[in-house]
């Protein structure tokens, strides 16, 4: 299974990322990890990256997409993965359909946590408000201000991947405001595959079994002869029925010109 979780930040795609491994034995990829890893790893394209990264440069999609093609063929990603900040741009989704097209394999689906930035904006100041007051040390990033700017970003450069999946068939879309439980369980909804229709159970007769009405069907089956094999049937001649007795020394008038002869005849021997 290959999927893509598309939400501003502070969506929670995080959390059903690791829901969504634990639950279909996948690997999640997250483009930072993948670029911090090949760096270390010092393959080409990292060193490449960290060539770029030196000089204060953004990674280019070139370099980012090979990064992600050498990851998704390692052992771990056969059974499939979850993208997680790439693709961010248009651009880059198409980037990413060649590569999976070259490699012979395609998204199964886009999961779009839909949320409220008003409501997230909300929440880490109540966030922030409770770190405080228990003495925790807080991220500089961890701020109102920069989640608003990081909103914005969002809605203009990545939003629009919700219309280019959905054009595709591809887009899922998921209240992200709601529970934890019940974000887990939509997005578990929308990946379900149906389950094969089976086919109708014949009823069995009053004193029979379904073995019985199987038998009997099987056994009209094969005594009925297959098509173009049947034998004609033999001609019988009618018996003829049996000849009236005649009454002795007389006989009867086969048609109505022996019955004119004879009534003839006896006429003249009457004259006679």
């Amino acid at each position: 299974m290959r999927l893509i979780l598309l939400g501003p930040p502070g969506a929670g795609k995080g959390t059903q990322a690791q829901r969504l491994v634990a639950r279909h034995g996948i690997v999640q990829l997250s483009t930072g990890d993948m670029l911090r890893t090949a760096v270390a790893a010092q393959t080409a394209v990292g060193l490449k990256a960290k060539d770029l990264m030196a000089r204060g440069e953004l990674v280019s999609d070139d370099v980012v997409v090979q990064i992600i093609s050498d990851r998704i063929d390692q052992p771990d990603a056969k059974k499939g993965f979850i993208l997680d900040g790439f693709p961010r741009t248009v651009a880059q989704a198409e980037a990413l359909e060649r590569l999976l097209a070259d490699k012979k394999l395609k998204l199964d689906a886009v999961i779009d946590l839909v949320v409220d930035d008003g409501i997230l904006v909300d929440r880490i100041e109540k966030r922030i408000a409770e770190m405080r007051a228990r003495g925790e040390s807080i991220r500089p990033d961890d701020n109102p201000d920069v989640l608003k700017r990081r909103l914005a970003a969002y809605h203009a450069q990545t939003a629009p991947l919700a219309d280019y999946y959905r054009g595709k068939g591809l887009l899922k879309s998921t209240d992200g405001m709601a529970p934890i439980e019940a974000v887990t369980a939509a997005i578990a909804r929308h990946l379900a595959v149906p389950a094969p229709r089976k086919a109708p159970v014949r009823k069995a007769p009053r004193g029979g079994t379904r073995g019985s009405v199987k038998a009997r069907s099987g056994g009209r089956k094969a005594a009925s002869p297959k098509a173009g094999t049947r034998k004609p049937a033999k001609k019988t001649r009618r018996k003829a029925a049996p000849a009236k007795k005649r009454p002795a020394g007389r006989k009867l008038p086969r048609n109505s010109a022996q019955k004119r002869r004879s009534g003839r005849a006896r006429r003249l021997t009457k004259r006679r």
